[in-house]
């Protein structure tokens, strides 16, 4: 294969990456006209889709395909708890629900993660490095919107501390993603897969624009 896997990869699911990144909810919520319960309710559905990711991660440790991505320094589960305990109370895990787009999601991950390394692959390169790259548009919104202090609780879920130099981390995951360890049939099914992980994300953001719906 000619192309770079990461440029495949990122050029292929564009349009669906696309439209997951301008939905109705996120630009409204983006653009200030939702209020901090919207907000809330989004970072629950990560914290479900995270928490699929990460309970993985001792199991494909070793794997050939899964194992180089799994850097410690991207694990989001404990400041996604802490945002929660902010965002919900103390008792935030008997009040934080899943949708039924998150649930969906959430499943496909676990299933990739039980069965296909590959597939696993694609939403962790999708849902990470996300949120380190537009992520940090959303951690700065709401600390000017709803008043969380600058990379404190509320958006801990995208101060990545152990990342010093997000551009150099990304250019090393996109080299393990040229790295890749698959054959080009392989690569195309990962590729499929992160559109869907994209899909996901849309179905999610859906669901949240139907619980609040946009201003007028």
């Amino acid at each position: 294969m000619s192309t770079p896997f990461s440029t495949l990869i990122r050029t292929a699911s564009h349009e669906q990456h696309t439209q997951a990144e301008t939905s109705a909810f996120m630009s409204d919520l983006l653009g200030g006209r939702l209020g901090v319960a919207a907000y809330a309710r989004y970072t629950e559905q990560l914290w479900f889709v995270y928490e699929a990711l990460e309970s993985a991660t001792a199991r494909l440790a070793e794997d050939p395909v899964a194992g180089p991505f799994l850097r410690p320094e991207l694990l989001r589960g404990p400041t996604l708890e802490r945002d929660l305990a902010h965002l919900r109370g103390a008792d935030w895990r008997a009040r934080v629900t899943p949708l039924p787009a998150t649930r969906r999601y959430a499943d496909r991950v676990r299933e990739c993660a039980a069965d296909w390394p590959g597939g696993y692959v694609a939403h962790h390169y999708t849902r990470y490095l996300g949120d380190l790259s537009g992520g940090q548009i959303i951690r700065d919104k709401a600390e000017r919107t709803w008043g969380f202090a600058r990379k404190g609780d509320g958006v801990r879920f995208y101060v990545f501390e152990d990342i010093s130099n997000p551009a150099a981390f990304k250019r090393d995951y996109r080299e393990l993603l040229d790295a890749v360890p698959a054959d080009d049939l392989e690569k195309q099914r990962i590729v499929e897969e992160c559109k869907r992980a994209f899909s996901f994300n849309t179905a999610v953001f859906r669901e949240l624009g139907e619980e609040f719906p946009l201003s007028a």
